[in-house]
């Protein structure tokens, strides 16, 4: 993509975010820099955060939504979704009961 065709895309995200914002349902999220780390057990590998996939992630947006297919319907109207491109993965974020012992 060219920066001019980045730029329109980072401007219909927003837009995007903040009609979730505005309806009371987006948590937060952002962006993330290409520059990164990958860890592993015996080293860190330091040319990027995509060191062996084909895909990576650009980002994280984090949402409210009664269930999973009212997830769905939020990631449908993504911009970079409806234009072909990005995909969007739709997860419940696990949480987890530690308490004290």
């Amino acid at each position: 993509m060219s920066h001019e065709e980045r730029k329109a895309g980072a401007l219909r995200m927003m837009k995007w975010i903040e009609s979730l914002a505005e309806s009371g349902n987006y948590l937060g999220g952002d962006a993330l820099e290409v520059a990164g780390r990958y860890i592993r057990k015996s080293e860190v590998t330091s040319d990027g955060p995509f060191v062996e996939s084909k895909e990576g992630v650009s980002g994280v947006t984090f949402f409210n939504a009664e269930n999973i297919e009212q997830a769905v319907d939020f990631a449908r109207a993504c911009p970079l979704v409806i234009t072909g491109d990005a995909v969007v993965e739709v997860r419940p974020v696990m949480t987890f009961d530690i308490g004290e012992k």
